[in-house]
Formats: C-alpha cells, sequence, structure tokens
C-alpha cells in the first residue's frame, strides 16, 4: 500500500515537470517518465485487487504511453524550430495551485461510497487531479505543441480511474482506449504541424483568425 501511495505522489509530481518543462522535448520525456511510473502504479494495484486484466493494461500501456506517444512527439519536435516556440512563462505559480487541486480532489474523493478499498481514495483523488491538470496545461501554456501534453495528462488520468473503478473489466477495453488515446496524439501533432507550417508560429497568441 505504500508503494501505490509512493507511485500516486510521483505521478502528480512528475505532471509537474511535464507542464514546468521549457521546452516540448523536455516535457515528452517526462510525460515518458510519468507513463512508466502509471505503468508502475498499474502493477501494483493488480497486486492489490487481485486483478489479472490490470497485469495486461500495464503492458499496452508501456508500448503506448512510455514508448510510442513521446517518441512521436519528439519527432514532432525536430521539425519545429525553436525559436518559433515562445518562451516559457514563468511556472512557480503552478505549485500552489496543483496542492490546491489535490487538496480539493481529496476532500471531494473522500466522503463519496465507492465500490473501491477506502484506502485506495487516495489513488482516486490524484486520478482527478490529472485531469483538472491537464486543463490547466491547455489553458496556461501559449505553445500549442506543450497544449497537447495537457490531453496526455487528462488521459493518464481517466486511465487510472478506470483502472480504479473498472479493475476486471476487458482487456479489450483497454486496449480500445489505448488505441485511441495514441491515434488522437497523432492526429493533433499533425494538426500542430499543419499550424507550424503555415503560420510559422505556434504561439496560440497569434491564433486570432479562422481563415477557409
Amino acid at each position: 500500500m505504500l508503494m501505490i501511495n509512493i507511485l500516486a505522489g510521483l505521478l502528480i509530481l512528475t505532471s509537474l515537470l511535464v507542464i514546468m518543462g521549457k521546452t516540448a522535448r523536455k516535457s515528452a520525456l517526462f510525460y515518458a517518465l510519468q507513463s512508466l511510473v502509471l505503468v508502475g502504479l498499474f502493477v501494483c494495484l493488480a497486486g492489490e485487487l487481485k486483478s489479472h486484466s490490470l497485469y495486461m493494461w500495464s503492458i499496452s500501456a508501456f508500448i503506448t504511453k512510455v514508448i510510442l506517444v513521446p517518441a512521436i512527439l519528439i519527432y514532432a519536435t525536430k521539425k519545429i524550430d525553436e525559436s518559433a516556440v515562445p518562451k516559457s512563462l514563468n511556472s512557480s505559480w503552478l505549485i500552489p495551485i496543483t496542492a490546491i487541486i489535490v487538496v480539493v480532489c481529496y476532500l471531494v474523493v473522500s466522503p463519496i461510497k465507492l465500490p473501491l478499498e477506502e484506502h485506495l481514495n487516495l489513488v482516486l483523488s490524484v486520478s482527478l487531479s490529472h485531469f483538472l491538470l491537464g486543463i490547466l496545461c491547455i489553458v496556461s501554456q501559449r505553445n500549442i505543441l506543450k497544449q497537447v501534453f495537457g490531453y496526455c495528462l487528462m488521459e493518464n488520468g481517466s486511465h487510472l480511474t478506470l483502472a480504479l473503478l473498472a479493475s476486471n473489466a476487458p482487456e479489450l477495453v483497454e486496449i480500445g482506449i489505448a488505441t485511441d488515446a495514441f491515434f488522437a496524439v497523432i492526429i493533433l501533432v499533425v494538426l500542430v504541424n499543419k499550424i507550424y507550417r503555415t503560420l510559422n508560429t505556434l504561439d496560440a497568441k497569434e491564433l486570432t483568425e479562422l481563415k477557409g
């Protein structure tokens, strides 16, 4: 149980690193690290909940989240001139906001009676926090490529929530979710590259007009 809580805490820490990364490439590497932590959490939950399905989830998550998605995002950064990427804002304010999000999510989850072992409520609050941190990443970043990581954080949060509430769901369900996320990232990266080739910028503030 201690290891599960430690890994849950590392998920929050790596989320901060993803959001605060100075470049999209560094954020991609931090996302790969976070996904590796998530895989470890799946393995621990599989033993705690006695769920064989979660072992299979950890394998598919390792392939898609630790290897494929970061590789796609890193490949996308190679085609982008770093001078076109807006400078990172001072992200020190993200730390207290993240702390507030985690505390609020824990207070919201604690009184709710769910088909879940009570000592896992902390992990459930972390999964909910991830969804909100993903939204925070999207609205706080001017770099539209880094906004893609907001979606990735939200997906990791929803993935963990599903693992907690439906740990015995068939492996096919998890594979479908992982595949959807994988193709969603591909589509988003294609759109980002299209915007860059058209406008030669990744600054969201420059995207003020829509042209047919």
